[in-house]
Formats: structure tokens, sequence, C-alpha cells
């Protein structure tokens, strides 16, 4: 008989591996390629990051509500995001910007080397940490600060991937970019549609390259205890 904690991480109904197929096939028909990718969504278990009331959408390809007006990710575009991330080989280190709800570091955790998250909203990344211990990803460590600022004292980094739009790029992320690191980030005023730019730190300087329109909540200054 599966203990309590197993059948939480399966899932039964709907949240069954069953139902995660379907999403994943749904994600393939949407032009996601990158097996290591779809592996990764795959075996992260979405249920454990939305609250007990959503679990039974947890496998929609929609964004949920996950408390502090904040949102955890469509499935699609944690896939998107992560394949154009990794598309030009393998990164060791990354830099997330916005934990949130810990599904998009559980997903990275299981496509690079080490994950290094920066979360404004404590309560919000406590809780994050508390399901990648659940679920055995030990290759993330948490800062609690300014996403804006990101993680200077760890920099550079081989890839930035920023979980909310920002009004422009912030400079310090571009600082702490590596040598032929790659950036995703939404791009664009609050409430707008913004876009979702890659930036690629080149020998003169940063190429640009816009993927798609998006909408994320906004990235904001300064922290919440």
């Amino acid at each position: 008989m599966r203990e309590p904690e197993d059948l939480m991480r399966h899932g039964i109904g709907f949240t069954s591996q069953r139902t995660r197929e379907r999403l994943i096939q749904r994600l393939i028909e949407e032009g996601i390629k990158d097996q290591r990718v779809l592996e990764a969504l795959r075996n992260i278990p979405r249920h454990m990051f939305v609250d007990e009331a959503l679990s039974h959408r947890a496998y929609e390809d929609t964004a949920l509500p996950i408390g502090n007006n904040q949102t955890i990710s469509q499935p699609f575009m944690v896939a998107y995001m992560s394949e154009v991330l990794l598309e030009d080989g393998p990164l060791d280190k990354v830099l997330e910007i916005g934990t949130g709800s810990g599904y998009q570091t559980a997903v990275l955790s299981r496509l690079v080397e080490r994950v290094f998250s920066v979360e404004r909203i404590k309560p919000l990344q406590d809780r994050a940490k508390e399901r990648l211990v659940e679920l055995n990803l030990r290759n993330q460590v948490f800062r609690w600060g300014d996403g804006f600022e990101g993680w200077p004292a760890l920099a550079p980094y081989n890839g930035i991937i920023v979980t909310a739009g920002a009004p422009e790029v912030p400079q310090a992320l571009l600082d702490q970019l590596a040598p032929g690191g790659r950036m995703v980030i939404p791009v664009g005023a609050s409430g707008e549609t913004q876009q979702l730019l890659l930036i690629v730190r080149e020998e003169q300087g940063f190429s640009r390259r816009k993927l798609c329109d998006v909408r994320f909540v906004p990235l904001l200054n300064g922290t919440l205890s």
C-alpha cells in the first residue's frame, strides 16, 4: 500500500500519471520538441505546486493563482522558456528571478547543474523550498531579495530566466550574465502585452531576439516578509 506522501507525488484521478501524459502530448502538439524538457515536465508533479482546491486543474495548460497576487506559470510557457534557455547546449549555472511556487525551479533542477533562485515574497519561497525537499531536489539554493538586483555575489551565470514582466531589462541582470550566456525575460508595461525576449551576451555586447507576446505578473522592487 502506498504511503500518503507517495500518493501525493504520483497522484490519483485528476493528478494521475495518465493525466500528466495528456499534458505532455498537448505540449508536443504546441511545438515543444526538447525531450529533456518534456521529460522534466512529465516527472515533476505540478499538483504539488498548487493549492489543494485547485489540484484538479493542475495539468491544464493554464496559469493558476498561488496567493500573494502571483501565479504558477502555464506549463507551455515553463516548457518553452526552458527549451529556449537550453537550445544552445547544457547549462551548469542558472539564475532564476521569481521562485514563485517553485515549479519552474523544479523543472530547471532536472535540466541544469545548479539553480540559484531569487524571490521577493518570503512565504512563497518558504513553501517552494518545502516542496522541493519533498521531491528530493537538492541542486538549488535560494535568496530572499529584490529580483531587479539578481544575485551578484554568485555571478556570473550561464543562463538567467525571469518569470515576471520587467518594464525594461534590468542592467544588473545583464551585468551578471556570463560571456555567451543566455537570458529569457518578459519585458513590457504592467497590465499590457509584454514581449518575451532572448538576450545573448556576445563579444561586442548583447543580441536580442523577440520570441512571442506574453502576459506575466509584474516584476516589482523590494521584498515582502
